[in-house]
């Protein structure tokens, strides 16, 4: 295989490979982060707590980073339906709206959910996290060593379960079959969440593709070519920013950067600095124009030549060329 064939092909699977990498930087985190950070507290008022912390703070917290660093995600909020409306008011364009928003969203949550359904997945069947949390809720009324304790005490004691040093000797064995009975339990809904989210995902994945009204080459060519689409987009969008900044920068310096054989250098006045220093936000001026910056705007108005210099080209062209005329 071609090193372009290769290529081709991995941008066709662009999104499965992201979805695991995704995934496997999740999991790599997990460990790092059970390493260094987590710390059972082995008290009755606090495992609880604690351990669900560590199960659904980080979950939520990559969650929210899926659905922010999702593109489509601000397409959708930003995006105005004011022309489409306009366009076509007929009941059939707006369900293919309303559908259209539908696939967006599966798509945006379908990807920001690899990380967070990852993570609960690694830390169930890691099982540290829930047996902190759940080791003052287990049943043990098998063990006669137990029975004679009050309920406080006895929560208080199974609390103390997951810090081997806070044991005492003569429950080791009660230690050990309670903590394994926790983490079978953690491991097996490990396993289900799983299993329901394979089988969730592989249902949507399904039902798409048979409501979709593309055939499969024919989707195939339609992913492809919004990859390429967006590709040469941004390439345009780097190239055209470049262009419009050089136009907005040599009206204020009098030239480009890179340019040889500067005739005359504009000096800009402390008003012109002014107007051009501090932060600004996005600025309308009507429906179809706006300044992107306080240097655009500074350049879309009508301003003075000001004081221009006059430039000794051929000074100016031997210095650039030969620095030991300046030695």
């Amino acid at each position: 295989m071609s090193l372009a064939s290769l290529i081709s092909f991995l941008r066709s699977k662009e999104s499965i490979i992201f979805n695991a990498l995704v995934a496997l930087l999740t999991v790599g985190g997990q460990q790092l982060f059970s390493f260094f950070a987590f710390s059972c507290p082995c008290s009755p008022t606090e495992n609880l707590r604690y351990g669900l912390a560590f199960l659904g703070v980080p979950a939520l917290i990559l969650l929210i980073v899926g659905f922010v660093f999702n593109d489509n995600t601000w397409r959708l909020f930003t995006g105005t339906t004011y022309d489409f409306s306009i366009r076509d008011r007929s009941s059939q364009s707006l369900l293919m709206k309303y559908k259209l928003i539908c696939f967006v969203l599966g798509s945006v949550a379908g990807r920001a959910l690899v990380a967070p359904v990852t993570w609960l997945a690694v830390t169930l069947l890691n099982g540290s996290y829930y047996s902190c949390a759940a080791s003052s809720f287990v049943n043990v009324d098998r063990y006669d060593i137990l029975k004679n304790l009050s309920a406080d005490v006895r929560k208080f004691t199974l609390a103390q379960f997951p810090c081997a040093q806070l044991v005492s000797s003569n429950l080791s064995r009660v230690r050990e079959e309670v903590l394994l009975e926790l983490k079978y339990q953690s491991q097996v809904s490990g396993w289900l969440l799983i299993a329901c989210v394979a089988i969730f995902f592989f249902l949507a994945f399904c039902v798409a593709r048979c409501c979709s009204p593309l055939t499969y080459l024919q989707l195939n060519y339609w992913t492809s070519y919004t990859n390429n689409e967006q590709t040469l987009f941004e390439q345009a969008t780097d190239q055209h920013s470049k262009v419009y900044a050089m136009e907005n920068i040599k009206k204020f310096f009098g030239f480009s950067p890179g340019s040889k054989n500067v005739s005359e250098i504009r000096i800009p006045s402390s008003t012109d600095w002014r107007t051009i220093s501090g932060l600004d936000l996005l600025r309308a001026v009507n429906q179809d124009y706006c300044h992107y910056s306080l240097l655009d705007a500074w350049a879309d108005e009508e301003q003075t030549d000001g004081k221009v210099v006059r430039i000794d080209v051929g000074q100016v062209s031997t210095d650039t060329t030969s620095p030991q005329a300046t030695s």
